[in-house]
């Protein structure tokens, strides 16, 4: 069973700065970001339950060859993601979102 994922507008914003600042680097860069964000997307909607809880009921997943994670809440019928958020940002700054 695949839950449906639902984004917070924080978290759609994050998405939509670090696709502008990788396209800004190198063109194309951006869709390699896209593919690795789906693809973390893909197996939290499948198994949100296989990621460990890192700040009350809140999980991460890590994006592979971007220095991004994505924080998200498994709820009963669907996953909310409430950051995509880079590694080297303050985590305050997600963790107040919870």
């Amino acid at each position: 069973m695949r839950f449906p994922i639902v984004f917070r507008r924080a978290a759609k914003a994050e998405f939509y700065e670090a696709c502008e600042w990788y396209e800004s680097k190198r063109l194309g860069l951006s869709l390699d970001f896209i593919f690795e964000i789906d693809y973390c997307l893909s197996l939290v909607s499948q198994n949100p339950h296989q990621y460990p809880f890192i700040h009350k009921d809140v999980r991460k997943v890590v994006v592979k060859r971007f220095p991004y994670c994505l924080y998200f809440r498994a709820e009963n019928n669907r996953v909310v993601i409430l950051a995509i958020f880079h590694i080297k940002r303050d985590p305050e700054i997600w963790r107040k979102r919870t």
